[in-house]
């Protein structure tokens, strides 16, 4: 039997369709190669300036160090939100606690607080000096007076570490909800029968709840560290020296530098900084389109 082949113009559909969704990137490699003086001419002819554009702005402009900040904080966080996603849907499924769907309302109610919402908080919470001895914390709490005119007199103290925008965002109520719905699919008999066999609830996680969350784990990998890559406003807010800067922020001051703006290297070099989170998506785009396959199976 031949299979019934699909019509040409389907075919020129979806071709036409891509190139309109890839004109942004093909544009941007075409005027990552050509010169200051082509860049800014209706030219679309590739050039031969690619590699010397981008050893420019790599090197002299310090887009190396940018991709590598990013590449270090987008891994931190990704697998710090793995982690406590994991465990805090293993909590909120196999664990007997009261108010267990209050917790879950209030978790989920935190996705529409999004950080520009929360920045001012936040930049206080962090950038604020801590307390230089416990009994200056006690002064303040101890004085109900300061306590109402001063809710947040003290902070971390982070401004311009890496934990500033490391540590905020490693708790996620998108990578909760993933894994309580994951864990509700998986059969309460296995952690009843891991019990009688005595595996404690560490055992009963790396042995038997890790196993079976591979997709899921990759699916939150996915969103998590293609969203810290992205993030652009909170460090740009808190991070204040430039060597600790992220890609994003990078992109930005390269297109500040001097008098002009070098668009060819500045397109070099956003070429460049999508590399990581493409090799990420095309790495785990099986477990992330099995991540979020939905099934009415238990």
């Amino acid at each position: 039997m031949h299979s019934k082949k699909d019509p040409i113009w389907l075919h020129v559909v979806l071709i036409v369709a891509v190139l309109v969704i890839a004109a942004p990137i093909l544009f941007a490699i075409i005027k990552a190669t050509q010169t200051r003086g082509d860049v800014l001419s209706p030219s679309l002819i590739p050039g031969t300036e690619f590699f010397r554009n981008l050893e420019i702005v790599w090197t002299d402009q310090n887009l190396g160090r940018y991709i590598a900040n990013s590449l270090w904080i987008a891994t931190a966080v990704t697998a710090g939100k793995t982690v406590l996603s994991i465990l805090a849907g293993m909590v909120l499924v196999f664990f007997k606690i009261r108010f267990k769907g209050v917790l879950f309302g209030f978790i989920l109610f935190t996705l529409l607080m999004p950080t520009e919402v929360l920045i001012v908080g936040l930049f206080d919470m962090i950038s604020l000096r801590p307390p230089e001895s416990l009994g200056e914390f006690l002064r303040w709490a101890l004085n109900p007076r300061r306590v109402l005119l001063e809710p947040a007199p003290f902070g971390l103290g982070w401004t311009n570490r890496y934990s500033s925008v490391i540590v905020p965002f490693m708790a996620s109520a998108t990578g909760i909800f993933l894994f309580r719905q994951h864990f509700l699919s998986i059969p309460r008999d296995l952690g009843d029968a891991a019990r009688i066999d005595g595996a404690g609830p560490w055992n009963f996680l790396f042995r038997v709840l890790v196993p079976m969350s591979a997709n899921t784990i990759g699916a939150l990998a996915v969103i998590q560290f293609v969203y810290v890559w992205d993030q652009y406003l909170w460090p740009r807010v808190i991070i204040r020296d430039e060597s600790r800067q992220v890609v994003q922020v990078g992109l930005n001051l390269i297109i500040g530098v001097g008098e002009g703006v070098y668009w060819g290297q500045v397109m070099a070099g956003a070429l460049v900084s999508i590399i990581p989170p493409l090799i990420i998506f095309i790495a785990l785009q099986e477990q992330f389109m099995r991540g979020f396959a939905l099934t009415s199976d238990k």
